[in-house]
C-alpha cells in the first residue's frame, strides 16, 4: 500500500470530478452545470488535498484557512469502494498537522462519522436567508 496525500493541482480536475460523480445524487450539485463551474472556483479558492493509494484517487478534503483563527473543513469524501481504511482520518490528520497551532473545524451534516472519530460537536450552523 503506497498512500500519498498531496495538494490538488488543476491537472487533477478530471479525476477529482470523476470521484465526486461516482458518489451519486448527494454530490451531483458539485458536478452538474452550473454547479461544476462554481465548485471548480471554490476548489481554486480553497486548499484541497487528494489521497492516492497506488496512484488511484481514493478521497479528498477541501479546507479554508481563516488566517490563524481556524482551519475549516468544507468537504471530505472517500470513495465508497475505499471506505473503512482510515483514509478520511488520514486526510483530517494531514490538515491538522499542516496547520499546527490553529484550531480545526468541520462543516458537516454527517455528525455520526465525526463523533465516531472522537471529535466534539461545538455549536451549530445557520443558513441566512433574505426576508
Amino acid at each position: 500500500m503506497a498512500i500519498k496525500i498531496r495538494k490538488y493541482e488543476a491537472s487533477d480536475e478530471k479525476v477529482l470530478f470523476d470521484l465526486i460523480e461516482g458518489e451519486g445524487s448527494d454530490w451531483s450539485e458539485y458536478c452538474v452545470s452550473p454547479g461544476r463551474k462554481r465548485y471548480r472556483r471554490a476548489i481554486e479558492k480553497s486548499e484541497t488535498f487528494l489521497l492516492f493509494d497506488n496512484d488511484v484517487l481514493c478521497g479528498y478534503i477541501r479546507t479554508k484557512n481563516d488566517d490563524g483563527f481556524g482551519v475549516y473543513v468544507y468537504d471530505l469524501l472517500v470513495s465508497k469502494s475505499h471506505r473503512g481504511r482510515q483514509y478520511g482520518r488520514m486526510l483530517l490528520e494531514h490538515v491538522f498537522d499542516l496547520y499546527q497551532g490553529s484550531k480545526a473545524y468541520v462543516m458537516s451534516d454527517v455528525d455520526e462519522y465525526y463523533q465516531k472519530l472522537g471529535y466534539e460537536r461545538i455549536g451549530s450552523i445557520y443558513e441566512i436567508k433574505k426576508r
